[in-house]
């Protein structure tokens, strides 16, 4: 189980990744042309939320069917002083899942936004933070390699 819930996290990575990168460009080339917001934007941060939480849900699952789980009982407060173990059991999960209610508060708080200047502006700030807090912590050792 563990080896097909990690396949399906990383293959489904490349997913969100790109859907985030096509929402937050269009939203930042948008804001700074000032053009209108259209349905179809709302489509592409709709679609960019849920594939989002697919993929932290996922996450979860494979967070602890990970055989990676068992260090917190076996190094203890050893996980923070060993620099792979921390990166698995804490700073990935912590924040991509920053990073994912980072893109839920932008898509929440955009819908409320009464004007496309507003509502373009919202997704492309909370969306592009996500984004690199998404790139600063992919394990890019074993995700690529």
């Amino acid at each position: 189980m563990y080896d097909i819930v990690k396949m399906l996290h990383s293959y489904w990575a490349y997913l969100v990744l790109l859907v985030l990168i096509i929402a937050t460009v269009n939203a930042l080339i948008k804001t700074f042309g000032e053009k209108e917001y259209e349905a179809k934007d709302f489509r592409k941060s709709l679609f960019t939320l849920i594939v989002s939480h697919i993929q932290l849900l996922i996450g979860f699952i494979l967070y602890f069917v990970s055989p990676r789980f068992e260090l917190w009982s076996e190094l203890g407060g050893g996980v923070m002083s060993n620099a792979l173990a921390r990166l698995y059991l804490v700073e990935h999960p912590f924040v991509n899942i920053l990073a994912v209610a980072l893109i839920t508060v932008g898509y929440s708080k955009h819908k409320k936004k009464l004007t496309s200047k507003s509502k373009l502006k919202t997704i492309a700030i909370f969306y592009t933070i996500a984004l690199v807090l998404f790139l600063l912590r992919i394990p890019w050792s074993s995700w690529i390699g």
